[in-house]
């Protein structure tokens, strides 16, 4: 809708675009469409009730990209944050990336919790003395002040890409990453600004030749020479970097044989892969198509090891998500601290969760109604249409298409979860370690 309100009341510029926890869990960043950056901070544990998990609250709020206008194109450029990528902590401040369609930027996160007091050449005010009127020396000394949390831009990227960049991925190597558009990806150093190396570029030479688009990229997370990269038609792309300066030619081909006898229109829409991630043992591949999420594994390429049915139920419904133009969302996927649970998300604010172990999957909604603080989620069950109704069952033709979970994040070593539900952000706790939920 183009007056920039939603249904509901809700402004455009608040919806969630991006969220993302850091190295250690205790940062959790979110971006959104009217290009801020919120970053919520864990509370310590309290010393009065030891079992307490700290609640994450807001920590710092800023402005990381303003609307822009491309004259030679006549194209507005959004201000929309499409990743947030944090890097390694390696001082007392922290570092992230944070990306709209064109230009990537490094902001430093900083505390000051101490201020210089009495300069020489400067009043209290600031205001430069008069040099005449210093008669004696003294040694300005640091005074305790409240905290201030200072966020700076140390770097902009920009100029590197004539399409939408819908990744950026920081190397094991802490020192360069990436950022990958629809057709092309590009190698950065972090010091420098003024140039990036192509590394793959799937652009033909005449455009009518295009016949599949990057949707999204990562390094490994380990071996700073390997990444991969999906695309929408449905595979991925492993490339060795030592191979050659460009990895057109990829090494290893992850691709699913298509069943023909299930062919249809929509077959090549959903089989467009919307998500990548490495497993963090650096093993695995987590993918998220339309209607599936599959685990691969590294050493086979011919077939996914795991498959698990997201929302299954909407196979019948392809035609009217065609037509809203929900077949084209693009659904996150992310795995738990351990590799042994994976999650995204679905329609009418559902996300779901895999075992990869036990086999067992749940249902779980983030809304208001479900999600009263520390109460604890109920699980939810779709009912295909015309299928046996239990109790408490949804109906597919009672949810909600415009209520979608697209971008979920899971803390790095604890069963934390944050999901984002339009403009609501939900933090979710295993009340297995704790009473919080």
């Amino acid at each position: 809708q183009h007056s920039g309100v939603l249904a509901g009341g809700i402004a455009e510029t608040d919806i969630i675009s991006t969220v993302e926890f850091n190295h250690t869990g205790e940062l959790l960043a979110t971006g959104d469409k009217g290009g801020r950056v919120v970053i919520f901070q864990r509370e310590p544990e309290s010393k009065t009730e030891p079992f307490s998990q700290g609640e994450y609250n807001v920590y710092s709020t800023f402005q990381s990209h303003e609307p822009e206008f491309d004259y030679l194109k006549s194209l507005e450029i959004e201000e929309k944050i499409n990743k947030i990528r944090w890097l390694p902590q390696q001082n007392a401040a922290h570092f992230l990336l944070s990306t709209n369609d064109k230009t990537i930027k490094l902001w430093k996160v900083s505390e000051r919790d101490k201020r210089p007091e009495g300069y020489n050449l400067k009043d209290e005010e600031g205001r430069i003395k008069d040099i005449s009127t210093v008669t004696s020396l003294q040694v300005p000394v640091l005074k305790p002040m409240d905290l201030m949390v200072e966020v700076s831009p140390r770097r902009v990227f920009a100029n590197a890409h004539t399409y939408h960049v819908n990744s950026i991925s920081v190397n094991s190597d802490y020192e360069t990453y990436m950022s990958a558009d629809d057709l092309r990806i590009n190698l950065w150093h972090l010091d420098i600004t003024d140039r990036s190396f192509n590394i793959v570029d799937i652009k033909p030479v005449n455009m009518e030749d295009l016949t599949e688009v990057i949707t999204a990229a990562e390094f490994h997370p380990h071996h700073c020479n390997l990444f991969v990269y999906s695309s929408s038609k449905g595979t991925l792309r492993l490339c060795d970097m030592r191979e050659a300066a460009l990895c057109d030619k990829h090494s290893k081909l992850f691709e699913e044989p298509e069943d023909p006898s299930a062919r249809s229109f929509f077959s090549e829409i959903i089989s467009s892969v919307s998500d990548v991630k490495f497993s963090h043992s650096g093993r695995y591949l987590l993918t998220r198509d339309y209607l599936t999420a599959k685990v691969w594994d590294l050493n086979m390429e011919s077939k996914p090891l795991e498959t698990y049915q997201v929302h299954d139920y909407l196979r019948s419904k392809l035609c009217s998500l065609y037509e809203n133009d929900c077949i084209f969302d693009k659904f996150e996927c992310a795995w738990n601290g351990s590799d042994s649970v994976i999650m995204t998300g679905a329609y009418n604010n559902f996300f779901r969760m895999f075992d990869r172990n036990t086999k067992r999957d749940v249902t779980l909604e983030a809304s208001r109604e479900s999600s009263k603080p520390r109460a604890v989620l109920k699980p939810r069950r779709v009912c295909a249409a015309g299928g046996k109704r239990r109790k408490d069952d949804i109906s597919v033709d009672s949810l909600d298409f415009t209520k979608k979970i697209l971008h979920t994040a899971w803390h790095p070593t604890e069963n934390i979860i944050a999901i984002a539900a339009t403009n609501n952000l939900y933090i979710f706790q295993d009340k297995l370690n704790s009473e919080m939920h």
